[in-house]
């Protein structure tokens, strides 16, 4: 396990509890988790195991990928966990698969604090079918994607721009109508905007949105001097505006 922090620190717990011998390494001064033997190198690390499982930060993934390759054996999974872009995968993939590793590109679909080991995953290379064995029998859900690496980042990141903005757009908004005074209001308006027929829902605000893009981008306008004149900043606001703007313009 290459990293343990909050992602890696619970898989490796988690892999150990169920009976794997796990060797850490991770120059942040991160715990150690129960059951995990600790190395300071990662060649030490990565020496006749069976997996290497990668949770760093992204801009460590390419670094990271050349310091071990020289020390992988040909049996060897690797599987990068981190939210490197589709690009650095495939990248990636070449470095590790030039060995006779193979390579999988793991993209974590949830919050790994709640859920720990059983966190949803999508996986994609050479290597996923692997993955998805050691993964599934800690308990996770992995979605298997016939396609090389990257395709699975991919996934995530189309999906990180809902998800994402959806919780800015959120924290925006009950910032703001905390301001005003109307918090509870404001949550039950969200609530009951995320029940019920998901797909009715976008088609609704897709055919609603090019219908009314115009309007709509006047009224966020508006929205987002009320918001300045209560101290909120309308980042969010503002980038609805815009973008409705654009919509407007690319609709007529």
């Amino acid at each position: 396990m290459i990293g343990l922090g909050e992602a890696g620190g619970r898989y490796a717990a988690a892999l150990a509890n169920h009976g794997h011998e796990v060797t850490g390494v991770d120059p942040a001064d991160n715990p150690t988790p129960d059951g995990v033997r600790r190395v300071r190198s990662m060649e030490e690390a990565v020496a006749d195991a069976e997996f290497v499982l990668v949770m760093t930060g992204a801009a460590a993934s390419p670094s990271i990928a050349k310091a071990t390759a020289p020390y992988l054996l040909p049996r060897t999974c690797y599987a990068d966990f981190t939210s490197s872009a589709p690009a650095v995968m495939e990248q990636l993939a070449r470095i590790i698969e030039e060995t006779g590793a193979s390579f999988a590109d793991v993209a974590i679909l949830g919050p790994v604090t709640w859920h720990g080991a059983q966190t949803p995953l999508m996986a994609s290379g050479s290597g996923a079918k692997t993955v998805n064995d050691l993964m599934s029998a800690l308990g996770a859900k992995v979605e298997l994607l016939d396609a090389p690496a990257g395709a699975a980042m991919a996934h995530k990141l189309l999906r990180s721009i809902f998800m994402k903005g959806l919780a800015s757009i959120i924290w925006e908004a009950v910032e703001a109508s905390r301001a005003a005074g109307y918090e509870q209001w404001a949550r039950e308006q969200i609530a009951s905007q995320l029940a019920g027929d998901g797909h009715a829902v976008i088609d609704r605000l897709l055919s609603g949105t090019k219908l009314h893009a115009e309007r709509r981008s006047q009224e966020m306008k508006d929205t987002a001097a009320y918001l300045e004149s209560m101290g909120v900043t309308p980042v969010m606001t503002r980038a609805t505006q815009g973008s409705l703007q654009q919509i407007a313009a690319t609709s007529r």
